[in-house]
């Protein structure tokens, strides 16, 4: 896992950005990171911030009508309570699950400034590059994700 006490890199400073993706993880056979790599993932993870910041409001805003509108239903038969209770449920998984994602995002930029990223926080080997451009919230190479999947 990362150490919280690292200290973070500006990554508008080029020298400094360039020194830290130096000294990114590759696995054999992979070229190393350039800075243009690393930055459009950057870019990437940032955006998503963006937009799953967003998100995260409009489903908290639509979660908090309908728990407004929960006890309205003074009328409604069974399978109307049903239906809104399954709606709220849904509503509330949607915001958890973005939530998650909002947080996985952050931290994945955060081990770029704080140059842990490509990193398996398991094992301590290189993640893989291919993996991390993929999916650069990857915080466990393929041997440990799979290792963790069969508990």
């Amino acid at each position: 896992m990362a150490n919280d006490s690292l200290s973070t890199v500006d990554l508008t400073d080029s020298k400094d950005f360039a020194k830290l993706v130096r000294g990114f993880p590759v696995r054999d056979g992979e070229k190393p990171w350039t800075v243009r790599e690393v930055r459009d993932v950057s870019d990437e993870l940032t955006a998503d911030i963006d937009r799953l910041t967003s998100e995260l409001a409009a489903a908290d805003a639509e979660l908090s009508d309908l728990l407004r509108n929960s006890g309205d239903g003074a009328g409604d038969d069974q399978a109307d309570s049903g239906s809104s209770a399954l709606e709220r449920e849904q509503e509330l998984a949607l915001v958890n699950s973005t939530r998650d994602m909002l947080g996985q995002t952050r931290r994945a930029l955060a081990r770029i400034q704080v140059g842990t990223f490509g990193t398996c926080e398991s094992c301590g080997l290189a993640i893989g590059k291919a993996r991390v451009q993929a999916f650069p919230r990857a915080t466990l190479c393929v041997t440990c994700k799979q290792r963790e999947e069969r508990r």
